[in-house]
């Protein structure tokens, strides 16, 4: 239906539904994915469920090299395809995997020598890090299978297949609520695993995925056959996978390390704090996928029209995009705020742990409606191709201000837990209005427009 549609004469409005919709679909599931994960992790302990939130930032370095793979290789393969060039878009399929190969034997490296250190700088205790590295240790020895996965996903995205995964996930998420209790608790001659079992279930749930998502791409057009005569790198191909892949992939690192500074300094405040954050930003997650969905919708419509010189489109979708992405945050921001404690209480039994994620929830609710600002602005960078943006808007959205901020709360002002996030509510409102005037200006100097008769709403 979405292939059919015109990107550059429909109306903006039609395609945001059109698109933005089912992208949305396999985001949820993969958004369930991690909420089962964290449910069982609080069934165990409220000390696990602490170790799986600081294991999220080491874990997310593989899941930024996997988007970084899926949104660079989808592009050279479809822009290969789109120029009727099939023995290019095979190539790039192929290297696609050879670049994910290295790639997970770099991340497995650092993260399996480096994790301790990384979790012992958070000031995690050391029963803590143990348990996190219980977790870490089988998700980092099965990076290379993850890589792969979306190295498969990217060739099936560029031909426009983009039902497989989402069906994958549907089946992961049924075989993760299955098999995450048998390997945490033990069953009949499997032993309980603990911690580690939330780790081994999803590494194996991934390995069978991988295995489909081969044999899928093996019926298209691009078939990928492991034989080594296929796999000789080339070297300018390699070169062209690596610098579309690899600037997403830092911007996204940048998130991942905001997240390890802002977990070092809640470390103070003990392991239910974490806890309770890691809970309900798990749970915030379920309430941005509308925005991912548009964020999505935009690099696809404005990306076509860019293209076609349609630069009053772009304007529109960018527009309209963030206006429909506020309403629906500021919905969900009052959902939020009313049953925060209910939410939290979905994961943890703790009093502590409670009013620490509800807490963090109720001033959420108030930073998620200028969070659409810096999806669609990203969304729009990218169109337009200038993904450094994106690199500079994380470094310091995620990095600078904030630490700069907590750093000046916690040693200067002597605050608290939910001082921390009243200055980066702050931070999140002062920058979004920041990213609204580099995206205008940007349009601006690239549609050589008159700043006069430029529109914002």
């Amino acid at each position: 239906m979405i292939q059919k549609l015109n990107l550059t004469s429909t109306p903006i409005l039609k395609l945001l539904t059109q698109i933005a919709i089912p992208s949305m679909t396999g985001s949820l599931f993969q958004t369930l994915f991690n909420l089962i994960d964290t449910f069982y992790a609080g069934k165990i302990s409220h000390e696990a469920l602490a170790a799986l939130a600081k294991a999220f930032p080491l874990y997310f370095i593989i899941i930024s090299a996997g988007i970084g793979i899926v949104a660079g290789c989808n592009s050279l393969i479809a822009n290969s395809l789109g120029s009727n060039n099939k023995v290019a878009g095979s190539i790039y399929s192929y290297h696609s995997i050879i670049y994910a190969f290295f790639l997970s034997i770099f991340i497995m490296l650092i993260g399996t020598f480096f994790s301790y250190d990384i979790l012992n700088f958070m000031g995690s205790t050391q029963e803590s890090i143990a348990l996190s590295k219980e977790y870490t240790d089988i998700i980092f020895l099965g990076t290379i299978i993850f890589l792969l996965l979306t190295s498969f996903n990217s060739v099936l995205y560029a031909q426009g297949d983009t039902k497989t995964y989402r069906n994958v996930l549907i089946v992961g998420v049924i075989f993760n609520i299955i098999l995450n209790p048998i390997f945490i608790f033990g069953l009949f001659f499997i032993p309980a695993f603990g911690v580690a079992g939330l780790a081994i279930s999803t590494v194996l749930i991934q390995l069978i995925a991988c295995i489909y998502l081969y044999f899928k791409v093996n019926q298209t057009e691009l078939k990928i056959i492991f034989k080594i005569s296929n796999f000789l790198i080339r070297k300018n191909f390699l070169i062209n996978v690596f610098n579309q892949c690899m600037p997403i992939t830092m911007a996204l690192f940048l998130v991942a390390a905001g997240s390890y500074i802002l977990l070092s300094f809640l470390s103070i405040f003990g392991d239910r704090a974490i806890a309770g954050y890691g809970a309900a930003v798990r749970f915030e997650h379920l309430f941005s996928l509308p925005v991912i969905g548009l964020n999505t919708a935009v690099i696809s419509i404005a990306g076509q029209n860019f293209g076609a010189k349609r630069f009053d489109r772009i304007k529109e979708v960018y527009f309209k995009a963030v206006f429909i992405g506020v309403i629906i945050m500021c919905l969900a921001g009052i959902i939020i705020y009313l049953l925060s404690e209910s939410i939290i209480s979905i994961f943890s039994n703790d009093f502590e742990v409670i009013k620490f994620g509800s807490t963090y929830l109720k001033i959420a609710a108030f930073i998620g409606p200028i969070y659409p600002v810096f999806f669609i602005s990203h969304a729009l960078f990218t169109a337009l191709k200038k993904t450094f943006l994106i690199f500079y808007s994380n470094l310091f959205r995620m990095i600078i201000f904030p630490l700069t901020i907590v750093w000046f709360i916690l040693n200067i002002m002597d605050g608290y837990f939910n001082d921390i996030f009243y200055g980066l509510l702050l931070m999140n409102w002062a920058f979004g209005f920041i990213m609204l005037a580099i995206a205008r200006g940007l349009m601006i100097k690239t549609f050589n427009e008159d700043k006069k008769v430029f529109f914002i709403f």
